[in-house]
């Protein structure tokens, strides 16, 4: 194990206040590090809408070759970015305390909720499907950037108001007047959630980090992101999930929307942490099955 160890991350704040948070919690257990920050493909293109990208991972590849190749000892993802099959030679090696699930929708002043028509801004599929399913008289307008320059933008802009993950307003402190917390909509599977990789090869790394695993958001994000795994099928569609464990029982809800919000098939059930195993893909498969698979069918078609 290099020594200091190696933190690969973006070098967004956010991001980098992700990684100081991995560095103290490392520290606690007596493992020095330092960090190595690292542009990702996502960073650099900061125009283009992220589903039209044309791959999964633009926020993780750049640091997944840079593990590979022994530039950086571990890294550290926002979870929710994380393709849902990890690079051959790549390993979970831990998930760390989940914050905030919820999005939230910070509106531009007091008059702009109370508007027939409103214009609202997101680069989320997910966020637009699920918006516009409420609300489809109004118009949806893409946004990128980093959470500082998502902010400006709407405050510079005639948009009525934006969304946003509520963990990454928290973790910068950033403090908005107009801020309406979106309890119906279901989020990202694993947002709010930071995960932790390494080569699988570094058995004795992997062992010291999975120390500092969080095994509630470890599980609940396994759940989420198998359920994404098997609806997707390698395709980027408006899907959210939400696993938690309360009392030895897991709540789960997940759905999946058209794009312009107009169909929608979700599931919300409940079972024991004694029948997880499995159980993301088996709830994506009754979705499908209930009329999720024809919302895919005809999302491929047209992308």
């Amino acid at each position: 194990m290099h020594n200091p160890l190696r933190i690969g991350t973006r070098d967004s704040a956010l991001a980098i206040w992700q990684a100081n948070t991995l560095q103290s919690l490392l520290e606690k257990i007596g493992i020095k590090s330092v960090l190595i920050p690292i542009k990702s493909e996502g960073d650099l293109n900061l125009t283009q809408p992220l589903y039209t990208m044309g791959t999964t991972g633009i926020f993780t590849k750049t640091l997944d070759v840079a593990l590979l190749n022994n530039q950086i000892d571990i890294a550290i993802h926002s979870m929710k970015d994380v393709p849902t099959l990890l690079p051959k030679g790549i390993v979970q090696a831990a998930v760390l305390k989940r914050g905030e699930t919820e999005d939230v929708m910070i509106w531009k002043n007091h008059n702009s909720q109370s508007k027939e028509t409103k214009i609202i801004a997101t680069g989320s599929l997910r966020r637009k499907a699920q918006w516009l399913s409420e609300h489809p008289k109004d118009k949806v307008v893409p946004l990128r950037g980093n959470i500082q320059t998502r902010l400006e933008k709407l405050h510079k802009s005639d948009w009525d108001g934006a969304i946003f993950a509520a963990a990454a307003l928290k973790r910068l402190e950033l403090i908005e007047e107009h801020v309406e917390p979106l309890i119906d909509m279901l989020p990202a599977p694993a947002q709010g959630a930071l995960m932790i990789v390494c080569r699988s090869e570094d058995n004795v790394l992997k062992q010291k980090i999975n120390t500092i695993n969080h095994s509630d958001s470890a599980l609940c994000t396994q759940i989420e992101r198998d359920f994404l795994r098997t609806l997707e099928g390698g395709c980027t569609a408006p899907i959210g999930a939400l696993a938690t464990v309360k009392d030895g029982m897991i709540y789960f809800k997940g759905g999946l929307y058209s794009l312009i919000g107009s169909q929608k098939e979700e599931i919300d059930v409940v079972f024991p942490l004694s029948q997880v195993d499995g159980k993301g893909a088996s709830l994506a498969t009754s979705l499908l099955n209930q009329g999720g698979g024809k919302l895919m069918k005809e999302f491929k078609q047209n992308n």
